[in-house]
């Protein structure tokens, strides 16, 4: 289950500049929020204001983070201290990247795996390499049976990469071949039990540069077989990736909504990252990012339409990601709190 034992003191503050913000990212109204889980009485006397007492919005146990968002406390006070401080926050679940820990000296993979599940976390996916020049290098391409025995080793349910599918370049016959790639790497994983998934930032949105009327994601998913490649949407890149690519290399309209992708197939994203963004059209990718809940995008609105699907509320994991914190415990507390409170429209 979902737990959180620290009430958040500026929630109401945030909740009450949610509640009278336009949603941005292709989204329509804006969301009300709805009550905290258990922070703050104040935090939940705003929510219940708003948009009354409904079901939480974040399905029970499902709330991970992504411990790049916290590579600095990883690095400098191990991953014990960062556990314990996620378990204070509510989080259900960690997904890797990169099992070392710098300063506070080497960690076994056995060690790594019951540190987790002693402070309550489900440890549910890692971010590895796809590729590389040098043949010793830890990614899929180069070293697959490594990969997949740590992840193995972790009790892993989803491994997975956060690069693109470049590796040939930019055409469709490139995407193909990446794709043939994914395939083998989605073979071997579910041979083990696990899914193999890719990451996406926004370029993968961008448009075949020998078909430009061609968006390189559809390539993506149409080339990986469902039953072998499963896909992370970060949330916050995909919509930048609309911003960015509505329209194609001459100018035609090209809309498209990211929620649909996902609605369409949703079986197929198994993981999403849950990253924030503040509308900026100057800025290049559209968005600055933010904590989650500070930003724009319609949280309520995308987790709710996932988890509302037949048979689906349970079947996604949800991880918070800042890529730049301000503070980095900060960011995971806040983010957590955040999405705790939101409840479902009555």
């Amino acid at each position: 289950m979902s737990r959180i034992s620290q009430p958040d003191p500026e929630l109401t503050h945030r909740l009450t500049r949610r509640g009278m913000l336009g949603v941005a990212a292709g989204a329509t109204a804006a969301a009300l929020l709805g009550a905290a889980a258990t922070p703050a009485n104040a935090a939940t006397e705003a929510a219940d204001k708003t948009s009354g007492r409904g079901r939480p919005v974040l399905p029970p146990g499902r709330l991970g983070i992504q411990l790049y968002s916290l590579r600095d406390k990883v690095s400098t006070l191990g991953f014990a201290p960062v556990f314990a401080e996620l378990e204070k926050y509510g989080y259900d679940e960690v997904e890797f990247a990169g099992y070392t820990q710098g300063s506070a000296g080497p960690i076994t993979l056995a060690q790594l795996k019951r540190l987790a599940r002693d402070h309550g976390l489900n440890p549910i996916g890692s971010h590895v390499g796809y590729y590389s020049d040098d043949p010793n290098a830890y990614t899929f391409a180069q070293n697959l049976t490594k990969v997949l025995d740590d992840a193995q080793a972790l009790g892993l349910k989803h491994i997975g990469t956060a690069s693109g599918p470049f590796r040939y370049g930019s055409t469709v016959d490139a995407w193909k071949r990446a794709a043939e790639e994914f395939n083998t790497y989605g073979a071997a994983a579910k041979a083990r039990g696990m899914k193999f998934y890719q990451h996406n930032h926004s370029e993968e949105f961008s448009f075949a540069t020998d078909n430009p009327k061609v968006r390189l994601y559809d390539v993506l998913l149409k080339e990986t077989d469902p039953d072998l490649v499963f896909l992370e949407m970060d949330i916050y890149w995909a919509y930048s990736g609309q911003f960015r690519f509505s329209k194609r290399p001459d100018g035609t309209p090209a809309p498209f909504e990211p929620l649909n992708y996902v609605l369409r197939q949703p079986h197929r994203y198994p993981l999403f990252h849950v990253k924030d963004g503040v509308s900026d059209p100057a800025n290049t990718y559209g968005y600055r990012m933010t904590d989650v809940g500070d930003g724009d995008i319609d949280y309520q609105k995308f987790i709710s339409a996932v988890t509302r699907l037949r048979g689906e509320r349970l079947a996604h994991h949800w991880q918070a990601e800042h890529d730049q914190p301000t503070e980095s415990f900060t960011f995971a507390r806040r983010s957590s709190a955040y999405l705790h409170s939101l409840r479902e429209k009555c």
